[in-house]
């Protein structure tokens, strides 16, 4: 099964709870939650607070992209807040730190992911699959919203299926950056089984739509 993941970084914020609550009406299954540092991206988003609100407001799994520097330092944190899964940037600090990372969520009843940039090859993730639910690979750089899709990771993507279906194969596969209804057959064709979508979805009227445009035609 395909699954729809809508960022609130594209969401209305001065609304975020009815804007989380139309999705979820719209049939999504998780809310992309993207947090930027300032450092390890040249962006600053939402945090820990916003989190928290949030779960207060939605019983939809939180899916929550962590876009910093030494995650390590936050995992109690976000994991305390309401997260669901916490995904990490393989970029983000030494192998030996990542893996603890992993491990703490772990230890605290969370699911876990890790993350690729563009130029990150997909081997980069074989030291965490055994570990994580999810990898997600990024088709646009970290950082900001509305970027256009970047074709070229798409091997990247049939890549990571690959090995994970030979190391742990229930491990999803994400697709985040330039996801709308042209460029999410090509992701699912490639192996991916959630995709994020921002501005395709919090940008239409008629979120229900836009999520079942998403999804494979039938």
């Amino acid at each position: 099964m395909i699954k729809i993941a809508p960022s609130v970084l594209a969401a209305d914020l001065a609304n975020l709870g009815a804007e989380v609550e139309q999705i979820r009406l719209g049939g999504a299954d998780f809310v992309h939650f993207d947090v930027m540092d300032g450092c390890f991206v040249p962006n600053i988003s939402m945090g820990v607070p916003v989190l928290r609100s949030l779960r207060k407001a939605t019983d939809l799994f939180l899916d929550v992209h962590l876009m910093i520097d030494r995650p390590l330092r936050y995992v109690d944190a976000f994991c305390k807040a309401g997260a669901d899964l916490v995904n990490f940037h393989v970029e983000a600090d030494t192998e030996e730190n990542l893996l603890l990372a992993i491990e703490k969520a772990r230890a605290l009843g969370k699911k876990t992911g890790v993350t690729l940039k563009p130029a990150t090859p997909a081997e980069a993730v074989l030291p965490y699959l055994p570990l994580v639910d999810l990898v997600l690979v990024m088709t646009v750089e970290p950082g900001f919203g509305g970027q256009s899709f970047m074709f070229d990771q798409l091997p990247k993507v049939t890549r990571v299926r690959e090995l994970a279906d030979a190391i742990h194969p229930d491990c999803e596969v994400e697709v985040d950056g330039g996801v709308d209804a042209e460029t999410a057959p090509l992701c699912i064709r490639a192996g991916a089984s959630v995709l994020v979508a921002g501005s395709s979805v919090f940008g239409k009227a008629d979120r229900a739509a836009a999520i079942r445009a998403l999804r494979p035609q039938t």
